[in-house]
């Protein structure tokens, strides 16, 4: 059993990973379709999990948990994976993970509204933030401008409606699972679920054929790595280590996403976005303070 430094310093390992998924989903869907690039990386991501978490039996997790469990993970993942692969550009894809970012906002209100956490007022003006960072994220150059917004996510709304989609799912499960997992870990199988889904989707309707290269195989790997070694490495984090230092340095991801996106893509980043991407990141603290502040009195 690692330390709780050591145990800390894995999870903060994770949330690494995770924010390399942005640019490495999108690289490899570019060479082999959005919706088969996504089932590979499952594919990859589950045999990881096998070997790194294993696999909890059926019987022995909670059927609500193992119900409402695999259904709102294996659509959220269908949203990311689907929205970042269906973008028009590396840029649109920065874009879309921008606004799955949403998530740990949309988490905490749910959390206030189904799981009676106590906030105080701190919780509006955060939403309020990240709402605005992502209005500044979407209007481009021009900043907080509603017209070119619309205009933007007008150019592909099956990306920017998966992503806020995915959002809202994910705050859903993070929601429900809190409650009924019962100390259950059903990741692998669910990872195993999504798999599935894409193979089926991508076999009934096609996503034109892979077109492999040296490249997009090191980024498959690269991309199942972070999804699977990041969970595992995630769950010896919050199992063992320092929960509220790992659960502050996971309202940064947007802005790290960005910067490694950017980085693994080549797409140069506007000032302006970064100052919506920096909202998105406040917006997140200040709802997650609301909470906190509440505890401690």
């Amino acid at each position: 059993m690692p330390s709780r430094k050591n145990a800390t310093l894995i999870g903060l390992v994770a949330i690494v990973l995770w924010s390399s998924l942005v640019g490495l989903i999108r690289s490899v869907s570019e060479g082999l379709g959005a919706t088969g690039g996504a089932a590979m990386i499952y594919t990859a991501a589950s045999l990881l999990l096998l070997v790194t978490v294993g696999f909890t039996p059926l019987r022995a997790m909670p059927r609500k948990y193992l119900y409402w469990g695999s259904a709102l993970f294996v659509s959220y993942e269908l949203c990311l994976a689907l929205s970042i692969g269906h973008a028009h550009s590396g840029q649109q894809a920065i874009e879309v993970g921008m606004v799955n970012y949403l998530w740990p906002t949309f988490t905490m209100l749910a959390a206030i509204a189904f799981n009676a956490q106590r906030a105080n007022w701190l919780v509006l003006p955060g939403l309020l933030t990240s709402l605005a960072g992502i209005a500044w994220v979407l209007g481009g150059e021009q900043g907080m401008d509603l017209s070119g917004m619309l205009a933007n996510v007008q150019r592909n709304p099956l990306s920017y409606g998966l992503a806020l989609a995915g959002a809202f799912i994910w705050a859903a499960y993070c929601t429900v699972t809190a409650r009924i997992a019962q100390g259950q870990n059903g990741i692998t199988l669910f990872f195993m679920l999504t798999a599935l889904v894409l193979w089926v989707k991508y076999l009934a309707f096609g996503d034109g054929a892979m077109n492999w290269t040296v490249p997009t195989a090191v980024y498959l790997a690269l991309a199942a790595a972070a999804m699977g070694l990041g969970y595992a490495a995630w769950n010896i984090g919050i199992l063992h280590g320092n929960v509220t230092v790992l659960a502050g340095a996971s309202y940064f991801t947007p802005v790290l996403s960005a910067a490694l996106a950017a980085l693994v893509l080549g797409v140069p980043l506007t000032a302006s976005f970064w100052l919506g991407a920096c909202m998105v990141c406040g917006g997140a603290i200040l709802c997650w303070r609301a909470t906190r502040v509440t505890d401690k009195a």
